[in-house]
């Protein structure tokens, strides 16, 4: 199952190496390892078993890897462009060894940063499947599966708006997704490829998620009759480089979605400047007190420091929006049972 990194600060940049590669369990790190407290069992009530716990720790995350981090250069010399815009990096094998990615993280400081690693569900291993997906200032990635992609994929270009679906280059779900919010969250202003440059308030971007999700749902039950449609596990992020909102939503009764954690102090710890490190020792090259650090919000789908008490786990269904002053807020989100799968054998952790 794929795993991702997103940080968002309205003014503490942190260090792509910082928050990527040198924590004990970075994201370049979970290819193969894996760290994963507090997740709930799939029968409630029960602790989760032996058997469990082994599956959700044998998931290797191989099939390529891609970032986006925002930076106000091109303003500088575009006139009409304020504020930042995403950079993207995309590679089809594993950071590890890339001596490009290495490179970069170790000279490019930013606010806004995602990064993704991929475990391929049905599509190509190649640079355009991978994550993050990128409309004009707006940054999605997604960790899951839409089931039944194949049935649903010609119907559901039907609701993609002309420019959302020109902008589409690969053939993952992930990515028609990405296109389908975008597609919502530019309705109320026309849609087109220029209301990709406005900023939208983070409860507008969770409404569109929520809603492509539930378009999805709709045409899944449409083509496929409701009896025979299993789960959805939609684990998204997405952001303007200002403003982000995360949803962990899988639309079954009992199963989890993957996992996915938040936390507005682990950047502290993950930041060279400042005296604590990602193992929890102390870090005797700081620089700054903790309290100097500005606000900001972490949302992952593991937690890359080893301090338990730095990260919240993500509940099944719900969501979490930052805006632009680097306050957050978690909302619930609520899926009718009409959208509850009828058909669901898979487990997404």
């Amino acid at each position: 199952m794929c795993r991702w990194f997103a940080y968002l600060s309205p003014d503490e940049e942190c260090l792509l190496e910082d928050v990527l590669i040198t924590p004990e369990h970075g994201l370049a790190k979970q290819v193969h390892d894996h760290y994963l407290p507090k997740l709930f069992s799939h029968v409630p009530g029960e602790e989760t078993s032996s058997q469990e716990i082994t599956l959700r720790n044998r998931l290797f995350n191989v099939d390529g890897f891609g970032m986006t981090w925002y930076t106000p250069t091109r303003g500088a010399f575009v006139k009409p462009i304020t504020g930042t815009r995403p950079v993207v990096y995309k590679h089809s094998q594993p950071p590890n060894n890339d001596a490009n990615f290495h490179s970069i993280c170790a000279n490019t400081a930013t606010t806004a940063i995602f990064a993704h690693i991929r475990a391929a569900t049905g599509t190509s291993v190649a640079t355009i499947n991978n994550h993050p997906f990128v409309f004009g200032r707006h940054t999605i990635m997604h960790n899951g599966l839409i089931a039944h992609f194949a049935d649903v994929r010609r119907p559901m270009l039907d609701l993609i708006e002309k420019s959302a679906y020109e902008n589409i280059q690969g053939t993952t779900d992930s990515e028609h997704l990405a296109a389908l919010y975008m597609t919502y969250l530019t309705k109320s202003v026309g849609g087109g490829s220029d209301s990709w440059e406005r900023q939208y308030s983070p409860e507008e971007m969770c409404h569109a998620l929520v809603a492509a999700f539930r378009a999805v749902i709709d045409l899944q039950q449409k083509v496929l009759g409701p009896e025979n449609v299993q789960a959805c596990s939609l684990n998204v992020c997405c952001t303007d480089g200002d403003q982000m909102v995360a949803v962990r939503l899988r639309n079954h009764a009992i199963e989890q979605p993957p996992s996915l954690y938040w936390s507005a102090t682990a950047g502290v710890t993950l930041n060279q400047k400042y005296p604590d490190l990602p193992s929890g020792a102390a870090n005797p090259n700081a620089t700054k007190d903790a309290s100097e650090h500005g606000k900001h919000v972490i949302i992952a789908s593991e937690p890359t420091t080893y301090k338990v008490q730095e990260w919240s786990l993500i509940e099944k269904n719900h969501a979490v929006l930052v805006d632009s002053k680097g306050d957050h807020s978690v909302v619930k989100i609520d899926l009718p049972d009409s959208c509850l799968a009828q058909a669901a054998t898979g487990k997404h952790f």
